[in-house]
C-alpha cells in the first residue's frame, strides 16, 4: 500500500472510529444535509417555474414521482450496499477490497443506465398512464420522463459514488458535487422551460432536461475525484471488471433497499391514482405538498448518510458501544430538529403553498392535505435511523421486511379503506397512521436486536487491531 493512502486513511477513514460522536455526526452529516436540502431547493425551483405554466404542468410532474423514485430506488440501494461493505472493510483495516467494492461501481452503472435509457425511449407514454396521468396531462408527463431518462446514467453513478465516498468517512467532497449540480439545475430551468434566449421552450421536458444535464456535471465532478487519486480511493483497471462474489455481497444489502424503494414507488403510484381520482388540482396538490414536506424531510436523509458509516465502521471493528451511541443520537437529534420543521410548518402551511399557485381552488385543498402530511415528521427521522442501522449491521432482509411492514401491512390498507370513507380527506389521513405505526414497530425490533447482541457477547469480543495491513489475502470477507 502507498504510504500516502495510508496516511490518507488515518486521517479520514479512522476518524469514523475514533472521533467524538458528536462532532463526528455533525461533520458527516451537515454537508449531506446541505446536499439534500440543496436537491430539494431546486425541486422546489422546478415546481416554482413550472407552476407558472399552469397547475397541469405541476400535475404532470407530479405523476412522474414514482418513476423518479424507481431510478432513485436503484441508484441508492445499489450504493447502500456499496457504503455498507466499503465501510465495514475499511473497519476490517482491508483497504484493497474497500477499492474493488468501489470499482464494481462502474459496470453496474452501465447496465443500469442502459436499461432506464431504454426504457425511457421506447416506453414513456404507457409509463405515463400507467402512473395514472389523465388525458390533460399525459404528453407532458411522457416529455419529462423522455428527457429525465436520458439523464439516468449520471444520475445512477451521482447516487452510487456518493455512497462510496461518504463510506471513507469523506462527506464534503459528495456535497460539492451534489450542490454544483444543482446549482446548474436551477440556473438552467427557466432557459430550457420558457425558451429564453436562443434555447427551445420546451415547457415540462425542458425541466427534465436541465436535471439530466445537471446529474451529468455532478457524475463528471465524481469521476474525476475518483480517476484522479483525489480521494482515499486508489481505483485500477483490476478494480474496474465485474466481480460478481463483490457484486453479490452489495446487493445483498442493497437488494433488499432496493425493493424497500421499489415498494415505496408502487405504493406512490398507487397513491397517486387515488388522489388523480380527485382530479389534477387535487394531485397538483400533492405535489406541492410533497416538494415542500421534501425540504423538512432532508435532515433525515443527511443523518442517515452520516450514521450509516459509522454503523459499518464500528460493526467491522467490533465497537459495539460506539454503535449503539451513534444511533442514539443520531435519532434524538432528528427529533428536536424534526419537531422545530413540523411547528413552522403547520403555521405557515397557506403562505408556503401559495409561492407556488394561489388558485382558491388549490389552496382550499393543498392547505388542510400538507397539515396532515407532515403531522407525524418527527417520528419519521428515527424510523429510518433505525431501518438505516440494520443496513450498517448488513441485515439488509431485516430493514426490507421492517420498510415493506411499514408500506403493505399500514400504508395500502388505510389508502384502500379511508378514502371510501372519507373522501380526499382519508387519503391525507394515511401518511400519519403509517408514520405512527411504522416507528412503533421498528423501535421494538431495534431494541430486540440490541438485547440480542448483549447477550450473545459479541460485546466481550476485541475490536480489530488499529494497524492496517499492507497485503490483504483477495478474497477473505466476513460478510457471508
Amino acid at each position: 500500500m502507498e504510504p500516502a493512502q495510508r496516511g490518507e486513511l488515518e486521517d479520514t477513514t479512522e476518524r469514523l472510529g475514533t472521533e467524538r460522536l458528536g462532532k463526528l455526526l455533525m461533520r458527516l452529516s451537515l454537508p449531506s444535509i446541505a446536499s439534500m436540502v440543496t436537491i430539494s431547493l431546486y425541486h422546489l425551483a422546478d415546481t416554482l417555474w413550472l407552476g407558472r405554466l399552469s397547475y397541469q404542468a405541476i400535475a404532470a410532474v407530479t405523476v412522474t414521482f414514482p418513476y423518479f423514485i424507481l431510478v432513485v430506488a436503484v441508484g441508492m440501494g445499489t450504493g447502500v450496499g456499496a457504503n455498507a461493505l466499503a465501510s465495514r472493510r475499511f473497519g476490517e483495516r482491508n483497504v484493497e477490497e474497500s477499492n474493488r467494492v468501489a470499482g464494481q461501481m462502474f459496470p453496474l452503472t452501465g447496465v443500469l443506465g442502459a436499461a432506464f435509457v431504454t426504457a425511457s425511449l421506447l416506453a414513456a407514454r404507457p409509463i405515463a398512464a400507467l402512473l395514472g396521468a389523465g388525458e390533460d396531462i399525459v404528453e407532458d408527463a411522457a416529455d419529462y420522463i423522455v428527457f429525465f431518462g436520458m439523464g439516468t446514467p449520471f444520475m445512477l453513478f451521482r447516487l452510487i459514488s456518493r455512497n462510496i465516498f461518504q463510506a471513507s468517512g469523506d462527506a464534503v467532497k459528495p456535497m460539492i458535487f451534489t450542490i454544483t449540480g444543482a446549482v446548474v439545475n436551477v440556473i438552467l430551468d427557466p432557459f430550457f422551460i420558457f425558451g429564453w434566449g436562443p434555447f427551445p421552450r420546451m415547457g415540462v421536458g425542458g425541466a427534465a432536461l436541465a436535471t439530466s444535464i445537471s446529474g451529468a456535471v455532478g457524475a463528471a465532478l465524481a469521476l474525476y475525484y475518483l480517476v484522479a487519486h483525489r480521494s482515499v480511493y486508489r481505483i485500477e483497471l483490476r478494480h474496474i471488471r465485474p466481480d460478481l462474489v463483490i457484486i453479490r455481497q452489495i446487493y445483498r444489502v442493497g437488494l433488499p433497499s432496493i425493493v424497500m424503494e421499489l415498494t415505496e414507488t408502487v405504493v406512490f403510484a398507487l397513491f397517486n391514482r387515488t388522489v388523480a381520482g380527485f382530479g389534477s388540482v387535487a394531485l397538483a396538490a400533492l405535489g406541492i405538498a410533497v416538494r415542500i414536506s421534501d425540504l423538512a424531510f432532508m435532515p433525515i436523509i443527511g443523518v442517515g448518510h452520516a450514521l450509516l458509516p459509522i454503523v459499518g465502521f464500528c460493526f467491522g471493528a467490533g465497537l459495539w458501544s460506539r454503535l449503539w451511541s451513534a444511533v442514539r443520537l443520531a435519532s434524538v437529534a432528528l427529533v428536536v430538529m424534526l419537531g422545530v420543521a413540523t411547528v413552522l410548518l403547520e403555521v405557515f402551511t397557506a403562505q408556503a403553498i401559495a409561492i407556488f399557485n394561489d388558485d382558491p381552488e388549490l389552496i382550499r385543498i393543498a392547505v388542510p392535505g400538507m397539515r396532515l402530511f407532515v403531522s407525524t415528521l418527527v417520528l419519521i427521522g428515527p424510523s429510518i435511523m433505525f431501518i438505516t442501522t440494520f443496513q450498517g449491521l448488513s441485515k439488509g432482509r431485516t430493514a426490507m421486511v421492517l420498510s415493506l411492514a411499514r408500506q403493505m401491512v399500514f400504508f395500502v390498507p388505510a389508502l384502500l379503506i379511508l378514502p371510501r370513507f372519507l373522501g380526499l380527506t382519508g387519503v391525507w389521513i394515511c401518511i400519519p397512521i403509517t408514520d405512527g405505526c411504522g416507528a412503533i414497530v421498528t423501535g421494538i425490533w431495534l431494541y430486540r436486536e440490541y438485547r440480542l447482541q448483549r447477550r450473545s457477547g459479541m460485546w466481550e469480543r476485541p475490536p480489530a487491531p488499529a494497524t492496517i495491513p499492507e497485503t490483504v489475502p483477495r478474497g477473505r470477507t466476513t460478510l457471508d
